[in-house]
């Protein structure tokens, strides 16, 4: 194999930020996210103090556990910039799907967790609301903030390649290979709907003077944080356990590979994110049977530097050469799948260079 060389541009390293900004977008969101939530926390808590209001302080806590997630968001960043050592030689780039991990988990266990044990509290022992007016007022002001908040995220999500709102929200937080972008939409998206909650609670509890109505709508933002906290450690769970690139960065590399005459063609490939700035490239590709050795090394590293220059995060590439047989490929490996997802494949013509003593390590013999 190759790819033990680094590019020579002034690349990064495994931990480093890589040159596409698309997968490392999102500080500017979190940041922002936990500027905000910082104010409606206290913002709330105030209301609560002043109403006593089951709701309010389910969205207290809410806002809560949405800024410290925020920071937990901010220190996986950071700690993912370390350089590589001899243990950990892919760098700690997965350290950000570790913290986005630790997000949902906190979201489940403080938000959640509390806001329901809180609703049935009150459900089962109603308490007074005092001071609906300032519950409201501040539910206003909570929203204008989540907006903000909110706004900022759609923004840095159509700069990592994200669409508007609705469905193809989700399928960009499905998408994305960067946690951070992805858990603060769903963050604020949730503290939206919560304030809805809380103010449907709210005017309920006011008007019919039945205080189980608050408590009823803490049950309700309860469940809802639950929900997106499930959705949301499902999501950053598969980050964890390795996810490949996505078809279009396959397809670029693949196309990158073959743009030449030192590659024939691209037998298999296998790609895994070490971060979202990092991606691992393992391709077994096909070459003339009747060249020498130097000339498939250097050959390799001419087919190297046109994937680099491709997609730029693909930082560690190995190539392994070999003489391609049509007859032995395995359509059922999902890495040949990637390798012919975008390229029709004729069969190979019969001659010299596709004969070998020894079947591909890749695909057992008949």
């Amino acid at each position: 194999m190759s790819g033990d060389q680094r590019p020579g541009d002034g690349s990064s390293g495994p931990g480093q930020p890589g040159p596409d900004a698309s997968h490392g977008s999102g500080k500017r969101a979190v940041v922002a996210a936990f500027a905000a939530n910082l104010g409606i926390a206290a913002t709330k808590f105030a209301a609560f103090l002043i109403t006593g209001s089951a709701s309010m302080l389910a969205e207290s806590v809410h806002s809560v556990a949405d800024s410290g997630n925020q920071a937990l968001l901010l220190i996986g960043r950071s700690r993912a910039q370390r350089v590589e050592t001899e243990e950990h030689q892919f760098g700690f780039g997965s350290e950000r799907y570790f913290y986005g991990f630790i997000v949902a988990v906190v979201l489940f266990t403080v938000g959640a967790v509390f806001s329901v044990y809180e609703g049935m509290e009150r459900i089962l022992h109603p308490e007074k609301l005092t001071s609906p007016v300032v519950a409201l007022v501040v539910l206003a002001i909570a929203a204008v903030l989540e907006g903000f908040s909110f706004r900022t995220a759609i923004r840095e999500s159509h700069q990592a390649g994200g669409p508007g709102a609705g469905q193809r929200i989700i399928r960009f937080i499905h998408r994305a290979k960067a946690p951070e972008v992805p858990a603060v939409l769903l963050e604020d998206s949730a503290a939206l709907v919560g304030l809805a909650f809380a103010l449907v609670a709210v005017v309920l509890t006011w008007v019919t003077h039945d205080d189980r109505w608050d408590g009823a709508g803490s049950l309700a933002i309860g469940v809802l944080l639950g929900c997106v906290a499930v959705f949301l450690a499902i999501e950053t769970k598969s980050l964890l356990i390795g996810e490949s690139a996505t078809t279009d960065v396959e397809h670029a590399i693949v196309a990158a590979l073959e743009d030449g005459p030192e590659v024939e063609r691209v037998i298999h490939l296998r790609t895994l994110h070490l971060g979202p700035e990092t991606l691992l490239v393992a391709a077994k590709i096909s070459v003339s049977g009747d060249q020498s050795a130097a000339a498939v090394v250097a050959g390799i590293d001419t087919a190297e530097r046109r994937v680099r220059a491709a997609v730029p995060i693909a930082e560690l590439i190995y190539l392994e050469p070999d003489v391609y047989q049509d007859s032995r490929a395995d359509l059922t490996d999902p890495a040949v799948r990637a390798a012919r997802r975008s390229f029709p494949r004729p069969a190979a013509r019969p001659g010299p260079s596709s004969r070998r003593s020894d079947p591909p390590d890749d695909v057992p013999p008949p």
